[in-house]
C-alpha cells in the first residue's frame, strides 16, 4: 500500500518538527485538522477542478494504486470519492454526504491507513469568494479507537491533507500541481 507512505513515514520519524499549527485538537479518541488555502480563481472554477481533475493534481504517493488518474469524485449526495484498483478492485475513500456545487462538500470516511483502524471522519470543504479568488476551508475531524491512540495520526494526516490542497491551488493557478518553492 502506497497511500501516505512518504508523508506518514516522515511525520512519524520527525514528529513535532513537521507538525502544522492547523491541528486544532488531538486526543487518544480523535483529532481535528483545520486550515484554509487561498486560490487565485473563482470558486466555481476551483470546485470544478477539485472534482473533475483530481487525477491531474493529487499526489500519486498518496494513492493505493500509485496513479491519481484512478481517483474519482462523484459529486452528488451518496456519491463516492473512490479509487480503481487492478482486477476490478477498488477503494472507497469517502462517501459524499452533502454537496452544494461550487460552494461546499461534506465527506464521510477514513482515508489511507486510517481505514484499517476503528476510525472514521468527516471532512467539510468550503469554497467561498475571497479577495478576488477563492478561500478553500477544510475541516477534517476523525474519531474512533486505536490501541496507541488516534492522536499520533493528527500531524501526519494534517500534513498529507494540507499537501493535497496546496497541490490543488498550484494546479488551478499554474496548471502544474507542484507547489511554488
Amino acid at each position: 500500500m502506497r497511500f501516505w507512505s512518504a508523508g506518514l513515514a516522515a511525520a512519524l520519524i520527525f514528529g513535532p518538527t513537521l507538525t502544522r499549527a492547523e491541528v486544532a485538537d488531538s486526543s487518544a479518541a480523535g483529532f481535528t485538522v483545520k486550515f484554509s488555502v487561498a486560490v487565485k480563481a473563482p470558486p466555481a472554477d476551483v470546485y470544478q477542478k477539485f472534482v473533475h481533475n483530481i487525477g491531474d493534481w493529487w499526489n500519486p504517493e498518496h494513492t493505493f494504486s500509485g496513479n491519481p488518474r484512478n481517483l474519482s469524485i462523484d459529486d452528488k449526495a451518496a456519491g463516492c470519492f473512490c479509487e480503481k484498483l487492478p482486477d476490478n478492485g477498488g477503494v472507497r475513500h469517502f462517501d459524499i454526504i452533502y454537496v452544494a456545487p461550487g460552494k461546499q462538500m461534506v465527506l464521510s470516511g477514513a482515508m489511507g491507513p486510517l481505514q484499517s483502524l476503528a476510525a472514521t471522519g468527516t471532512m467539510s470543504i468550503g469554497f467561498s469568494a475571497a479577495d478576488g479568488g477563492t478561500k478553500i476551508s477544510v475541516i477534517y475531524t476523525v474519531g474512533g479507537y486505536s490501541a496507541d491512540g488516534l492522536n499520533k495520526w493528527a500531524a501526519p494526516v494534517d500534513m498529507v491533507v494540507h499537501e493535497q490542497f496546496d497541490r490543488l491551488r498550484s494546479y488551478v493557478e499554474t496548471g502544474s500541481p507542484a507547489p511554488k518553492q
